[in-house]
């Protein structure tokens, strides 16, 4: 199923319904044999997307190979860029990050002025995302030069997501980095939760429906699990359940 053009409105229709979203994280760097099969039943358990990208070792031959694999599934497939070279008409979206925490210009904007064109050409529909580091952040901390929010400074946490808000981001993801041994933490999810309008996301380190169950209450309306897919899957489809029947926090923005 092709999905250009309609990824936002889709997505905009499932948190409409009240509930929070589950987007799986596919890394084309650890592709398992198996893909089509474990993607099968992550779809069956109510994944709402497949974020597709790695920091490090994804070459563009492992991306399309991945995207070739989940073709077939009707839920959209999004780029998650971690180079300007790593896009493919293959996919349906992109989220257009930028890392705003990043010390360094070209991951705040460079590598998007670089990617746009392409981008265009490729008629990939943009997310527009502010991709926020927190915690440790692992790998993806380290490559993209980032001075991570720490997890109990909610209000950094908000200045970030505001900034992004006016900025005209629709999306807010907050990293705590592949494989974190904390999430982000629920208290700084209702902050910005009740303060911004842009959707928030959450990622890293989360490994029970209970603590996404936490986040989604606290606010978040985008679960992401990535290495759990890899390490256990079966938890991975518990969480992705959890997450689907979880009503997400009440916000006060309008």
């Amino acid at each position: 199923m092709r999905m250009k053009g309609k990824v936002r409105n889709y997505l905009k229709d499932l948190l409409n319904e009240g509930r929070a979203l589950h987007f799986s994280l596919i890394d084309p760097a650890k592709l398992p044999k198996d893909l089509y099969s474990i993607a099968r039943k992550l779809c069956e358990a109510g994944t709402s997307g497949f974020l597709v990208g790695g920091t490090l070792g994804v070459t563009v031959e492992s991306l399309n190979e991945t995207l070739e694999v989940l073709e077939g599934f009707d839920v959209p497939k999004i780029i998650f860029p971690s180079n300007i070279n790593l896009l493919s008409p293959k996919a349906d979206a992109i989220l257009f990050l930028s890392l705003l925490n990043s010390d360094d210009l070209y991951f705040v904007v460079g590598a998007q002025v670089s990617s746009s064109l392409m981008v265009k050409k490729f008629q990939l529909e943009s997310l527009p995302t502010a991709y926020l580091i927190v915690g440790n952040g692992g790998t993806a901390s380290h490559v993209g030069r980032a001075r991570p929010i720490p997890f109990e400074n909610h209000e950094l946490a908000l200045a970030y997501a505001s900034a992004a808000e006016l900025m005209g981001m629709e999306y807010v993801y907050l990293e705590a980095g592949s494989g974190s041994p904390e999430t982000v933490r629920p208290e700084m999810v209702q902050t910005l939760s009740r303060s911004v309008s842009s959707h928030i996301i959450v990622g890293g380190g989360i490994r029970s429906p209970e603590r996404a169950r936490e986040l989604v209450k606290a606010g978040a309306e985008i679960i992401v699990t990535g290495n759990l897919i890899e390490e256990n899957a079966d938890k991975a489809l518990k969480i992705i359940e959890a997450t689907r029947k979880q009503n997400i926090g009440s916000r006060d923005v309008h």
